[in-house]
C-alpha cells in the first residue's frame, strides 16, 4: 500500500501526543494505521538495512492486547459477545511466491507449521496438456492440481470422447482444448500448454514424448520412460533438437520421507549404509490390461512395480551399481503370466562394498517397503512407494537400549510436488532433478537384470564415478 507524504506528515504528527486506538483508526484508516504503527513510525527511528527489508516486508495486523471486547445486537435484539474485525499480526511480502509469515502461537515444545502455501494467481501457472485418461490420470494427477502451487490443467488427449467430455467439464478444460491422438500434434496451436504430460502405455511414451516436443512442448513421462534404453536415447535426442526440457514422473523423488531418508543416509546419521533390503508386491487380476502385455508394457513386475526398488536405491545412495545379478519367474498356467514375468529378485552391487537386495512380484499382498541397514543402525520406510501413508522408523543402541524411534512428517501430495518442481523449472528456465537420462540410466540396469535372469550369472555395468550423475539440481522444499 502506497503512503502519500501528506498522510504521513499527519499520521507521524498525531503519533507524537497521546491519542485513543479509535481516533488513530479514524485518522489513517483501520489497514493503514496497522502498518504504520508496526514499519513505518519504526523505521523514522533507525536507519540501516532492516529499513527497507521493512518497507518491502510489512508488518500488518493488530495484536490481540490492543482489540475491543464489543457486543453483537441482532436485528431481532438479541445480545451476544463480540470484538473487533481485526487481522492478526502477520509480515506480508510482496512478492508471490514468498509466504506470509503469521504471528508465532506454538512453543518449540511442538512442531512448527511450515510456511504458509503460497500458490501462483491461476494466470501465471504452468499449463499442462494430461495425455491419457486411465487410472493414474483421473484418481491421482488430476485431483492434485487441486494442491499444485505452480501448476494447471489446461488441455486433455483422450481416444474416448465421452471421457474427454465429461473431464473437461468436472475440471473447467475448454472444449476447444480437448484432443484426439489423431490429432495431438494441434497442441502446438494451444498458448495455454506449456508441458505435455505422458500417461500412456509404456509402448506409447517414446512416440508421444517425440511428437509432444516436435510440437515446441516440455515434456514430464511417466515412468519406466520408455520400454528399451534406444528410445530413452531418442526421445532425450527430440526433446534436446526442439529445446524443451523432458523430466521423468519419479515422484519418490520429490516425497518428504523419502527425501528424508536420503538425508540420513548421505549425512551417515548411523554411520555408513551397507545394504539395502526393498520389495514391492501387489496382486493384479485382469489378463487383459496392458500391463499384462509384452509389448505394451515392456516387461512385468520389474518395469512397473520393481522400478521404484531400483530408482530409490540409485536416489537414497546417489551412486550407481557396478553390477547384477537376477532371477525371474511365472507361474506356468497362471493367464495374467503368459507373456511377462511375475517375480523378480535381484541383487546390485554398489562401490565401497555396499549391496542392494530386490523383489517385486505381481501375485502376493500389497507389500512396499525398504531398509538402509547402516554401521550404527537402521532406517526402515513402510509404504514407501504408494501414493501416501509413509511411515519411517529408525533403530539405534545408546548404552544398554535399543532405540526406536519413529519420525512423522507432514504429507505432501507427491504429483503435485512433482509436477510443481517441473512447473518451476520452466518458469525459471532451469534442468529438472529427474531428467530424461535419469530414465536412461534405469533402463540400462533393467536390460542388465533381465539379461542377468536369462543367462543365469551376474552381469556387470559401465562404472560411473561420482554422485548424482544423472539427475539435476535439488527441488526446492516443498
Amino acid at each position: 500500500m502506497s503512503i502519500t507524504n501528506e498522510l504521513l506528515s499527519t499520521v507521524l504528527r498525531e503519533a507524537s501526543r497521546e491519542v485513543s486506538r479509535k481516533e488513530f483508526l479514524t485518522l489513517a484508516g483501520r489497514g493503514l494505521a496497522v502498518g504504520v504503527a508496526a514499519g513505518t513510525l519504526a523505521s523514522c527511528q533507525s536507519e540501516g538495512p532492516a529499513n527497507a527489508q521493512a518497507a518491502t516486508t510489512p508488518t500488518t495486523g493488530t495484536p490481540a492486547s490492543e482489540v475491543s471486547a464489543t457486543t453483537y445486537t441482532s436485528p431481532a435484539g438479541q445480545k451476544v459477545p463480540s470484538s473487533e474485525a481485526v487481522s492478526p499480526p502477520a509480515k506480508v511480502p510482496t512478492a508471490l511466491d514468498k509466504p506470509i509469515e503469521l504471528e508465532q502461537w506454538k512453543s518449540d515444545v511442538d512442531p512448527q507449521s511450515g510456511p504458509v502455501p503460497t500458490p501462483l494467481p491461476p494466470d501465471k501457472r504452468v499449463g499442462y496438456a494430461l495425455v491419457g485418461l486411465g487410472h493414474l490420470t483421473l484418481e491421482e494427477i488430476l485431483p492434485a492440481f487441486g494442491e499444485c502451487k505452480k501448476s494447471k490443467p489446461v488441455a486433455l488427449v483422450s481416444a474416448s470422447p465421452e471421457k474427454l467430455k465429461k473431464v473437461a467439464q468436472q475440471y473447467g478444460i475448454k472444449p476447444e482444448s480437448c484432443y484426439s491422438y489423431e490429432n495431438y500434434d494441434k497442441l502446438k496451436d494451444n498458448p495455454e500448454v506449456q508441458v505435455i504430460y505422458i500417461v500412456l502405455p509404456n509402448s506409447m511414451h517414446a512416440e508421444y514424448t517425440i511428437r509432444g516436443a516436435q510440437a515446441g512442448k516440455h515434456i514430464l513421462c511417466e515412468k519406466p520412460m520408455a520400454t528399451s534404453v534406444r528410445e530413452c536415447e531418442l526421445m532425450i535426442d527430440a526433446c534436446k533438437k526442439a529445446n524443451v526440457k523432458l523430466m521423468v514422473a519419479y515422484r519418490i523423488q520429490y516425497e518428504p520421507y523419502n527425501r528424508q531418508v536420503k538425508e540420513m543416509v548421505r549425512g551417515n546419521k548411523f554411520g555408513k549404509p551397507k545394504y539395502i533390503e526393498a520389495q514391492n508386491s501387489q496382486s493384479s487380476a485382469n489378463p487383459d490390461h496392458w500391463r499384462h502385455k509384452k509389448d505394451l508394457a515392456g516387461g512385468g513386475s520389474l518395469p512397473d512395480i520393481g522400478l521404484y526398488c531400483l530408482n530409490t536405491s540409485r536416489f537414497v545412495l546417489g551412486t550407481e551399481p557396478t553390477e547384477v545379478f537376477a532371477y525371474t519367474y511365472s507361474t506356468p498356467g497362471n493367464p495374467l503370466f503368459k507373456e511377462i514375468e511375475e517375480v523378480v529378485s535381484w541383487q546390485m552391487r554398489f562401490p565401497e562394498g555396499v549391496f542392494v537386495n530386490c523383489v517385486s512380484h505381481y501375485n502376493t499382498h500389497d507389500s512396499r517397503f525398504y531398509r538402509v541397514n547402516t554401521e550404527r543402525g537402521w532406517i526402515h520406510v513402510d509404504n514407501a512407494y504408494a501414493y501416501t501413508g509413509q511411515q519411517l522408523q529408525t533403530s539405534h543402541a545408546e548404552g544398554p537400549a535399543k532405540m526406536k524411534n519413529q519420525m512423522v512428517l507432514s504429507e505432501k501430495n507427491q504429483f503435485a510436488a512433482e509436477m510443481d518442481h517441473f512447473s518451476e523449472c520452466v518458469l525459471e528456465n532451469k534442468a529438472p532433478h529427474t531428467p530424461g537420462e535419469e530414465g536412461l540410466q534405469d533402463h540400462r540396469i533393467m536390460e542388465a537384470i533381465y539379461q542377468s535372469a536369462r543367462e543365469g550369472r551376474p552381469v556387470k555395468l559401465p562404472e560411473v564415478k561420482g554422485t548424482d550423475v544423472f539427475r539435476g539440481p535439488e527441488p526446492k522444499p516443498v
